[in-house]
Order: structure tokens, then sequence, then C-alpha cells
């Protein structure tokens, strides 16, 4: 069974930091892009980080500086490591393999 599994989420004070990992299983990741998406509540769901076979990063605007992911191939996993969170980061944080496969995604919550 080919799946992404999130972990890592939580509850976080502004300021704070948390790490974000995505273990995939069932197939080996390493010629795939992935990439890490969030939805707010009552907003659409947004690319946050996505990197490329060849290890190419791009982010939203609204994490760059702050959002670093990185991808463990022999590990076939992606990590988002989210420093300086901010409130407005509360959402629920999606893997996805490209194209199309997704995790079940994890909350992730800043308190002010």
């Amino acid at each position: 069974q080919v799946q992404l599994v999130e972990s890592g989420g939580g509850l976080v004070q502004a300021g704070g930091s948390l790490r974000l990992s995505c273990a995939a299983s069932g197939r080996t990741f390493s010629s795939y892009g992935m990439g890490w998406y969030r939805r707010a509540p009552g907003k659409e769901r947004e690319l946050v980080a996505a990197i490329t076979a060849g290890g190419s990063t791009n982010y939203a605007d609204s994490v760059k500086g702050r959002f670093t992911i990185s991808r463990d191939n022999a590990k076939n996993t992606v990590y988002l490591q989210m420093n300086n969170l901010k409130p407005e980061d509360t959402a629920v944080y999606y893997c996805n393999a490209w194209p199309s496969l997704w995790g079940q995604g994890i909350q992730v919550t800043v308190s002010s």
C-alpha cells in the first residue's frame, strides 16, 4: 500500500518552531517531486513549499526565510522545518507526492 504519513504537528506559541515529517511507504519516492500544502479555516489549500527530485526548492512568499523543506531519500522522508511561527500559519498541513498522492493531514496551531 502506497501512502504518506505526516507527523510532528501540534500546538506552539508564536515565535516557536516545529518540524513536520512525511514518511513515505510502499514505493521509493526519490524520483518524485514532493511538497507541503496547508489549508487554513475558511481558506483554499495553498502550496507552502516544494522540493524536486534533484533538491531544488520553492516556497510561498509568506514562509520564505522561516520554513525549510528538505528530503532524506535514504529514509524516504520529507521534512518541513518551521521557525518563527505566526498565528496565521495555523492550518492543516498536507504532504504531497507529485502529482496526486496525499497524506491524511496534520494540525498545526500557533497561539498568539
